[in-house]
């Protein structure tokens, strides 16, 4: 999900299809958040090429994490994600995920600019290319997840995620109600003071990083 609509910039009416809940947004603002967001993404995507050991070290610290802050249970459904861009990739922990009896999902772009439908995965199913080459499960499958698992490129104090910048996580997560637990993961030193939040932002409710960080919203850690 390379395409960065974020960058383009545009007066109001430009920004009318980002609103979540009508939320008016200054486009002059709109813009100064897209040009800081599109430089730290450069940076945060140069910091994220690693060595293969360092690599293999990373994902095996967030597979344990996610071991210790997700009970599986028979039929949980969780969903995950296909790795692109350099993310973390958790196709092992999915497939021990789905052999202790969860059922794994794939996010899946159905139409550009809106939101990701969720459909079932499992080990070795039969997969196609999608929207922006990315694979996707064959047989179209949508289910509504329990958990969501959303890749990382940064994250801010506040837990508002900043991801490869079309936005379509965001409009996912607010669309979806009951709101599924959503975790973010992420390799270590992705943490921002801020992302400087939009209306349409949604943050994560809690995170797991590859140097052992895992933090949850202070609203949620009562």
């Amino acid at each position: 999900m390379s395409h960065d609509p974020e960058d383009e910039g545009g007066d109001a009416a430009c920004f009318a299809h980002h609103l979540v809940g009508g939320h008016p947004v200054d486009p002059a603002t709109a813009r100064d958040v897209a040009r800081f967001r599109k430089g730290e993404r450069a940076r945060l995507l140069e910091a994220r090429k690693l060595s293969a050991p360092a690599r293999e070290a990373a994902v095996a610290e967030l597979c344990a994490g996610l071991e210790k802050r997700i009970a599986i249970t028979k039929g949980v459904k969780i969903a995950a994600y296909w790795p692109i861009r350099s993310e973390p990739d958790l196709r092992g922990w999915m497939e021990s995920a789905h052999a202790a009896g969860a059922q794994i999902l794939l996010p899946v772009v159905i139409e550009k600019n809106a939101p990701l439908e969720f459909h079932h995965w499992s080990p070795g199913c039969r997969m196609t290319r999608g929207v922006w080459n990315i694979p996707v499960p064959a047989d179209r499958a949508e289910d509504r997840p329990d958990i969501v698992i959303s890749p990382l490129l940064g994250v801010d104090r506040d837990l508002y995620r900043l991801g490869n910048g079309g936005g379509y996580y965001d409009r996912t997560l607010a669309a979806l109600d009951p709101r599924p637990r959503i975790i973010g993961v992420g390799l270590a030193g992705c943490i921002l003071p801020t992302i400087y939040p939009m209306p349409w932002d949604i943050p994560m409710d809690e995170i797991i990083l590859s140097d052992g960080t895992a933090q949850r919203r202070e609203a949620d850690s009562a």
